[in-house]
């Protein structure tokens, strides 16, 4: 890969993705396989002015070894050290940024209670710290790298090399690396958002009915005073970031209690190194009564089961049908690239900025106006080219927001 446009593309994490902001510290989650990204990550950073750049190296495949080799009990312990690292530096003001690049399937052989009992451990060690992030209180931003197993499971017919660049290939122009300025190609792209984000939250929908040839017959309630928003974001600084590239969604929260009907899966999801397949769930008065999976059900049992608040939703977001990474054709089996191809919901954990005053408001009052908590937030893909979404008023009028897999009023 040409390293002219590997270095637009740090440029653009940094300038755009955090605004890293003067004298800022910098905390990146880097798989070792992308140990030469993540360097020019932080030559980035340091040329912008960031304070300190600290990198959190993790290795999938030593992981592996853990979950298959290590005694039992360790899955139910999570080290303060890792605690406090990731405290220190949120409450030092530091920007994250994590790059998302997992095999897939890599954990197909490892007995799924084991991952679910050290991520929920790990979840609530860090509640603290992903709270902040939740609420924009440091910038962040998650990115994409190639590894030779993710792009040979994305592209199975080409030699892994081969298979490596077609997927630099894809990231880079589903991120517009390639555009003259990649910097103002996103504030174009920001502000075209904007106008899906103004209309609705100009109509304040009560309620969204998502419906489609999958079998999706599903009913949202959206609480009073919820904001849609997506493509930039604000943290309580005021800075403007981008939280995941690419992004093509808008995206708000349900009422914790006003889901009611079925959902289908429409794409993988990809969850702790495992594929979880052709999966549906039916939800009454907000929460999962029954769900099925074709592949994975063990994993999707044990998501839901993490805590009270893994069995309702915490996001619902807008993608058209007709968008560049849908268009693209790829099935990414990876949430960041998949998510944007695609309606989503989530399951756990909702963003209190979606909400007027969220960010003010303590745990109780949070419940009360029906705002999902949870330890995970985990989106799964639902979008079609059949789509159809229907927003509810509160007057009871029905208006058309999503015909065909995309948004019925042309901008």
């Amino acid at each position: 890969m040409d390293q002219k446009r590997l270095e637009k593309y740090a440029n653009l994490i940094i300038q755009a993705g955090i605004n890293l902001q003067q004298n800022q510290t910098v905390v990146i989650s880097s798989p070792i396989e992308t140990a030469e990204f993540a360097r020019m990550l932080s030559e980035a950073a340091y040329e912008k002015g960031a304070r300190e750049v600290v990198i959190d190296w993790n290795d999938e495949l030593s992981k592996k070894i853990r979950y298959m080799k290590a005694p039992s009990e360790l899955f139910d312990e999570y080290p303060e050290w890792k605690k406090q690292f990731y405290q220190f530096y949120s409450e030092g003001g530091a920007a994250y940024i994590s790059i998302a690049a997992e095999d897939p399937e890599l954990m197909k052989e490892v007995d799924p209670d084991r991952i679910m009992r050290a991520q929920k451990v790990a979840n609530k060690a860090n509640k603290k710290f992903r709270n902040r992030l939740m609420s924009n209180e440091n910038t962040w931003n998650v990115v994409s790298v190639p590894t030779v197993s993710w792009a040979t499971k994305v592209f199975p017919d080409l030699a892994p090399d081969q298979a490596v660049e077609s997927l630099w290939e894809a990231i880079l122009t589903a991120v517009r690396v390639d555009a003259a300025d990649p910097v103002k190609a996103w504030q174009n792209h920001k502000n075209n958002l904007e106008t899906a984000i103004y209309w609705l939250n100009k109509e304040q929908f009560q309620q969204l009915h998502f419906k489609n040839s999958l079998g999706t017959d599903l009913f949202i309630t959206l609480p009073k005073g919820h904001i849609w928003t997506g493509g930039a974001e604000v943290s309580q600084q005021g800075v403007d970031f981008i939280a995941n590239m690419p992004t093509e969604e808008v995206f708000t929260l349900p009422h914790k209690r006003g889901v009611e009907g079925k959902v289908v899966s429409s794409k993988p999801l990809q969850y702790n190194g495992k594929l979880i397949e052709n999966f549906s769930m039916t939800f009454k008065e907000g929460k999962i009564v029954a769900f099925t999976a074709e592949k994975g059900y063990e994993s999707l049992k044990g998501l839901i089961e993490t805590d009270e608040g893994s069995a309702y939703l915490g996001e619902v977001a807008l993608v058209p049908h007709d968008s560049p990474i849908s268009n693209a054709g790829i099935l990414f089996y990876n949430t960041l690239f998949d998510e944007n191809a695609s309606c989503h919901l989530a399951l756990g954990k909702a963003y209190p900025v979606c909400l007027e005053n969220g960010t003010l408001m303590g745990e109780k009052e949070l419940e009360e106006a029906g705002v999902n908590d949870s330890l995970i937030h985990e989106d799964f893909m639902i979008g079609t080219s059949d789509l159809i979404i229907t927003g509810i008023k509160e007057n009871g009028n029905h208006v058309p927001v999503f015909t065909g897999g995309n948004y019925a009023i042309k901008w």
